[in-house]
């Protein structure tokens, strides 16, 4: 479970609307195929914003890892769009848990997006990377959970 601290900083850092600096938008089309960066560009901004975060200290932590897992990093939460769900309604389902089906579609985010890239063709460590599985699961765990 998420620490307390890190749930706050993400509710602070989800209250701005600013978009993503352009070089960090570039970087991750740089990392993205054209269905996968379709995805990511769908997702809010706060959401994007918040990918960039992760992926930049996946990519730092994680040496050697593919562009394929970077790619997942950047997508890690792009089943949370499924859910439709603003951040005081995310703050409430991650409160009071899974109940009904839109707060159940947010807690359930990494099967969500892992089928959303696995219908787009997204590479097998992309896929693992999304569900929370794989060989590089604990660093993006890790980059996340700061």
């Amino acid at each position: 479970m998420n620490s307390l601290a890190h749930l706050a900083r993400r509710f602070v850092g989800s209250l701005s609307r600013a978009e993503p600096a352009t070089t960090d938008v570039e970087w991750a089309r740089s990392m993205l195929l054209d269905h996968e960066w379709r995805l990511w560009s769908s997702m809010s901004v706060q959401d994007r914003r918040h990918s960039l975060e992760v992926a930049r200290r996946f990519v730092a932590a994680a040496e050697g890892a593919p562009r394929a897992a970077a790619a997942g990093a950047l997508l890690h939460d792009v089943g949370k769009t499924s859910a439709g769900l603003g951040t005081v309604m995310r703050v409430v389902a991650t409160v009071v848990g899974p109940r009904g089906s839109r707060f159940t579609a947010y807690h359930d985010h990494e099967r969500s997006g892992a089928a959303l890239l696995e219908a787009a063709g997204s590479e097998p460590v992309t896929i693992e990377l999304v569900r929370g599985t794989g060989e590089w699961a604990a660093a993006l765990r890790s980059a996340d959970d700061v």
